[in-house]
């Protein structure tokens, strides 16, 4: 079991990494590869969903028979276990309600994204306290893309991470914990994508970036987030597993999958973070999110 000593302390604590995210098969698109590496040395990893995804439409038609018997929380709850169980990770719910993602309709008064934050924070707190991270993932201020509820994971996480290190904050939900070091998953950047679009170019593959390159609007701030990459290129396969779990989301044969697994650890053998902060010293570029702390 892999250990991290406080300054001053004998005493051994496993490593722990966190992650959080919105819905059920976020943490199988973000960070899975990353999480299933440290799963295998030994890391105690636990995912965090905040919302049970019910307001998620159903993409794969293969999946609708079984949501009109079961009723589609039931399903993704039962996708998010078996994902969990490919990944060997622990998992909780949060419990809130799906916003939902209809640009320029109002939210449902039910949805996450509205929920207040002396509500949706404690029960973070609660968890953070309880397993007792190390490391935490999630999303940046954007949310990685602005969906309502991706944008609130960001902000309560790091609320909750304040409060959960502060033993004058919730003195009802356990002892205070200090989170280590946080990172933002940054999975999707352009840098990624043009070396995916660029090899399939060169085996005269047909892209499916092509598009998307065109219009992608480059900001300066983007160049320098990514701060951290991780090789876990041996673990893609378990990544996709992860993913094709949640077959309410995921068409096996759809946009996920037209780069073939091993043409993907050719072209981009690394998940990247973003080191938002860190209590310990390290030094940047990183190749681990446990860097300083082991």
């Amino acid at each position: 079991m892999l250990t991290t000593t406080s300054v001053g302390s004998t005493t051994h604590e496993p490593l722990r990494l966190m992650a959080i995210h919105a819905h059920p098969d976020d943490e199988s698109s973000k960070g899975a590869a990353t999480m299933a590496k440290y799963v295998q040395e030994g890391v105690q990893v636990m995912v965090v969903s905040c919302t049970g995804g019910e307001r998620g439409d159903v993409l794969n038609a293969a999946a609708q028979e079984l949501v009109d018997q079961l009723g589609i929380h039931e399903v993704r709850q039962r996708e998010m276990a078996e994902a969990a169980h490919i990944l060997g990770v622990q998992h909780e719910w949060l419990g809130f309600m799906d916003s939902g993602f209809t640009e320029g309709e109002p939210l449902p008064e039910d949805a996450f994204a509205l929920v207040p934050l002396e509500v949706s924070v404690p029960p973070l707190v609660k968890l953070i306290r309880k397993f007792r991270p190390q490391v935490v993932t999630t999303y940046d201020e954007n949310g990685g893309y602005p969906h309502p509820d991706h944008i609130q994971t960001h902000v309560i996480t790091i609320a909750a991470i304040q409060d959960a290190a502060d033993p004058h904050a919730h003195p009802d939900l356990g002892p205070a914990h200090v989170v280590q070091k946080v990172y933002y998953n940054q999975q999707f950047h352009k840098a990624r994508v043009v070396a995916l679009h660029e090899l399939l170019v060169a085996q005269k593959i047909e892209s499916p970036y092509v598009e998307w390159l065109e219009n992608w609007e480059d900001k300066p701030e983007d160049a320098a987030r990514v701060t951290t990459s991780v090789e876990c290129a041996r673990f893609f396969p378990i990544r996709d597993a992860a993913l094709k779990a949640h077959a309410t989301q995921i068409e096996p044969d759809g946009r996920w999958f037209v780069v073939s697994t091993e043409l993907q650890q050719q072209a981009w053998p690394t998940e990247e973070f973003q080191l938002a902060s860190s209590l310990v010293a390290t030094t940047l570029p990183e190749s681990d999110l446990f860097a300083g702390l082991r």
